[in-house]
């Protein structure tokens, strides 16, 4: 039995390795009914890379389904739906420019799959360099829209001061 006790709330790595142990490696890309697979998985983080670094909250809210959460943090509200995420997603990219995005798929289980990701870019109007680093926790429907992403990540930034900038 794993002891989560001892885990540091902020050690991100200790719970990603955690999760691997109970789930798998996640390398199977077997096509099971209502399940995703890795192929599947890096897909869909290939087509929210696309959204983000075009800043296109469109493009971002078709990877979600009509009833879906995505929440930013922990201990923020979840914006609800397509349109929640349309408005998240209009806002917080607004004064992004020159946006990178990587991300790896990590594991699959069922109809969830978790990743890691980051994002470099610059805001506007004062040029501040802003390097995110974090993990999504994802959950599919059938159709491979995402119905629940849940996401930690951390923040680095040059420049001017910036906050919180997801």
């Amino acid at each position: 039995m794993i002891k989560t006790d001892r885990i540091h709330p902020n050690n991100w790595l200790a719970m990603l390795v955690i999760f691997v142990a109970i789930t798998g490696t996640g390398t199977s890309n077997a096509d099971q009914a209502g399940n995703i697979t890795i192929a599947a998985l890096t897909s869909w983080l290939e087509a929210y890379g696309d959204a983000w670094e075009s800043r296109d909250p469109d493009k971002a809210a078709v990877l979600f389904s009509s009833n879906s959460s995505y929440q930013v943090t922990p201990y923020e509200k979840a914006h609800i739906g397509q349109n929640g995420v349309r408005r998240y997603w209009a806002g917080v990219t607004e004064n992004q420019r020159n946006v990178q995005f990587q991300s790896q798929a990590l594991s699959v289980t069922g109809n969830s799959g978790i990743a890691h990701w980051s994002a470099k870019f610059d805001v506007e109007p004062d040029g501040t360099r802003i390097e995110l680093d974090g993990i999504f926790v994802l959950e599919f429907d059938q159709n491979g829209k995402c119905r629940r992403l849940r996401e930690w990540w951390h923040l680095r930034s040059e420049g001017a001061e910036a906050g919180s900038q997801k």
